[in-house]
């Protein structure tokens, strides 16, 4: 799958359907801050003492105009951010587009097959020799999985000198899962246990995230804080 990596004229990376349609994209974001007054006052309250200076934040929920707001405010606050779409039909190509081209590296578009999915959620975790995000937003946990299946075959592979067999899975989306971990494993050896040691921790959005968090939590297999944003009053309960 011969995917590359663009570039913009600042050097930020991202990958999407059609930067020209990033004037629109400004233009329904302008809309969007109306909708959106809590985000809006983080920005005013927070934005002068920039609390997220140096944090480097991975995200992996729809890529939408309301969570191009979610990130412009995160960048205002002082972050450096990456994201990806977590679902392969939910982009909005403009709002993908006016954030790669203003804001923040993002790989999504609408429409991506399952391996080219996984290659934009890899890319987001790709903050280059430093290792990985100081935090991750998370939805339905594919972020997540990828970073305890990664450290999970680093383990085994210091251990035993064994690789991931994808074949031994017949879920095909984890088949490409196991092989983006074999692919980089003999080049990167520890690049999974890094991001692991680096993360303060991980919000997740939805309720099959957050079950498999409790899950893990439960046989003590989780390896950073994470919280539950899918039950706050936030969220529309």
């Amino acid at each position: 799958m011969a995917l590359s990596v663009d570039k913009t004229s600042g050097g930020r990376e991202y990958k999407v359907k059609d930067m020209s349609q990033a004037d629109f994209g400004r233009l329904e974001i302008d809309l969007a801050e109306v909708e959106m007054p809590g985000l809006m006052a983080c920005r005013t309250e927070f934005g002068p003492s920039q609390p997220f200076k140096g944090a480097k934040i991975t995200g992996s929920l729809h890529m939408t105009i309301q969570t191009a707001v979610l990130i412009e405010t995160l960048t205002a606050l002082g972050a450096e951010v990456r994201w990806c779409s977590c679902n392969i039909f939910s982009t909005q190509d403009h709002a993908a587009a006016v954030i790669a081209r203003d804001s923040a590296s993002v790989f999504a578009w609408k429409g991506e097959t399952l391996q080219e999915y996984w290659w934009c959620t890899e890319k987001s975790l790709d903050w280059g020799a430093g290792g990985g995000p100081d935090l991750i937003v998370d939805d339905g946990g594919d972020v997540t999985m990828l970073i305890h299946e990664g450290v999970k075959a680093e383990e085994a592979y210091e251990k035993t000198g064994k690789v991931p067999d994808p074949t031994s899975s017949d879920n095909a989306e984890f088949q490409i899962v196991l092989t983006i971990i074999k692919d980089g494993l003999t080049a990167n050896p520890k690049k999974y246990t890094k991001m692991k040691e680096r993360l303060v921790g991980v919000s997740e959005e939805t309720t099959t995230g957050v079950k498999r968090l409790y899950q893990m939590q439960a046989s003590g297999t989780l390896l950073f804080p994470a919280i539950n944003v899918n039950d706050s009053v936030t969220k529309s309960k």
